[in-house]
């Protein structure tokens, strides 16, 4: 997931592979079925490939999106509540809105839930919900009826899972990854012109995943940490730093550019199952172009990172820009970044809230230039 295969080449290598399109494609993540998400992504990714640039990004469905200030963070009790539970192709969903609980399954609208007693609830569609906390207060568990829900974490289940498979040397992925060349390329007429986001604005701040163990690899994929974007994108994103600079609120980057040798261990490393959240290294990633950047928000008063309804590279659908769980400061901190981004040409990933895409980026080749080469000023 680390880099995700932007619509288009996901949408690309999976009708090629099954050759029945969108109406018969089913995905699954972790045991769940999202055909009818994936079918969305596909037309999206046809569009983009007539129209050579990026596609529409999905349209905000949270109700906090138009709030001119961040909700208040809900009750400890309230907070304590929220999550996923039950399995991938049988989810409850519970949510705060509005300093209240709601909840749904499938693509139901989240509904509120009326408080019977301290751990009891009732919902529409639902009937009665009984929360079974742990020492700390915390929901260990939902009984739906006459049914037990776990709470889940789905994506850490699927990142342990593939850490779990990718202990081989990683210093062998790199030489194997290494020592094969990227597509080679036509019709992308503007040069490499990478800019380091260090010198893009001061507010901005790092957290290079991959230059770490912190990343769903479990491993570090770059020599060193760093961040470059093409020119125009690198100005779109001051722009969008000094916008919400005003907010209170500083980007964090997590990943810019990206050579191309680390999609293809991405690629190698990742199941097949799970592949329609990494970039196909036969298509290129946004990432490669220099054109997509991966980021978050972080609190200019507290320098903290702030709180999103998923985590970075996260395998399951708290990731998606649309997701209506979490909490409402949550889902409203995910919107203003968003908002942000798109006023300066960028346009979300559908399946990834922190991953956007420059309006440019169908513009530039495929780069496989190392960070150990752009930091000694290399040419590309």
């Amino acid at each position: 997931m680390g880099d995700p295969c932007g619509v288009a080449a996901a949408a690309s290598r999976t009708a090629g592979a099954t050759g029945a399109g969108a109406a018969s494609l089913r995905l699954s993540v972790g045991g769940s079925t999202m055909a009818v998400r994936f079918a969305v992504a596909l037309a999206l990714a046809l569009a983009a490939l007539t129209a050579g640039g990026a596609a529409p990004a999905p349209a905000p469905l949270t109700a906090e999106a138009a709030a001119p200030s961040p909700p208040p963070a809900p009750a400890k009790e309230i907070a304590g509540y929220v999550g996923e539970y039950g399995t991938p192709e049988d989810m409850l969903v519970v949510l705060e809105r509005g300093g209240r609980l709601h909840a749904y399954r499938g693509e139901a609208a989240p509904k509120p839930l009326r408080r019977l007693s301290a751990v009891a609830y009732a919902g529409e569609g639902l009937g009665r919900l009984a929360f079974q906390r742990d020492a700390g207060g915390r929901a260990a568990a939902v009984v739906l009826g006459e049914r037990r829900l776990a709470r889940r974490d789905f994506g850490a289940e699927v990142e342990a899972r593939i850490r779990a498979a990718v202990r081989a040397d990683p210093a062998a992925r790199r030489a194997a990854a290494l020592a094969v060349q990227p597509p080679v390329e036509t019709n992308r007429p503007r040069a490499f012109d990478l800019v380091p986001l260090a010198s893009v604005d001061p507010s901005i701040r790092f957290d290079i995943r991959y230059a770490g163990r912190d990343n769903f690899m479990g491993f570090a994929l770059y020599e060193r940490p760093g961040a470059w974007m093409q020119r125009p994108a690198a100005e779109a994103l001051g722009r969008a730093a000094r916008a919400l600079k005003a907010k209170g609120y500083g980007l964090l980057i997590h990943d810019a550019y990206r050579p191309w040798f680390v999609t293809k261990m991405f690629w190698d490393a990742t199941p097949p199952e799970h592949r329609m959240f990494v970039a196909d290294p036969a298509q290129g990633s946004r990432h490669n172009r220099g054109a997509a950047v991966d980021l978050t928000l972080y609190d200019l008063a507290t320098g903290r990172a702030v709180e999103m309804p998923g985590r970075y590279d996260e395998f399951s659908r708290r990731s998606y820009p649309d997701f209506q769980g979490g909490t409402s400061r949550q889902r409203w901190l995910r919107d203003l970044l968003r908002r942000e981004m798109e006023r300066q040409g960028f346009s979300v990933y559908p399946e990834e809230w922190w991953h956007f895409d420059h309006r440019d980026w169908a513009q530039y080749p495929i780069g496989n230039v190392t960070f150990t080469e752009l930091a000694t000023n290399a040419p590309l």
